[in-house]
């Protein structure tokens, strides 16, 4: 049974830097695709962020230069540091896996982040 798990997430000031995490688990991870999508109230889930297998990425153009990907394949964990953090950027972030490098069937259950003075 495929598994995400999203500890983190929270509160930050405008500006400022937040990491989330994502723990896999029941997938041979080194071989998914591995994402980032938020959802804002009123607003449909897009996606932030994904890394292939090879370590490929892809980013939403409204987080280009300011988030980073990156995945550790002996731990099954795909983390997303997220820089320069404004207030548009408050949503629900999950995690999500498939085997190919677009959104997958699996999903963790979503992290709330909060970017607000």
């Amino acid at each position: 049974q495929v598994q995400l798990v999203e500890p983190g997430g929270g509160l930050v000031q405008p500006g400022g830097p937040l990491r989330l995490s994502c723990a896999a688990s029941g997938v041979i991870f080194s071989i998914f695709a591995m994402g980032w999508y938020r959802q804002a109230p009123g607003k449909q889930r897009e996606l932030v962020a994904i890394i292939s297998s090879d370590g490929t990425t892809n980013y939403a153009d409204s987080v280009k230069g300011r988030f980073i990907i990156s995945r550790d394949n002996a731990k099954n964990t795909v983390s997303l540091q997220m820089n320069s953090l404004k207030p548009e950027d408050t949503a629900v972030y999950y995690c999500n896996a498939g085997r190919v490098f677009t959104t997958g069937p699996y999903w963790g259950q979503g992290t709330q982040v909060t970017v607000s003075s």
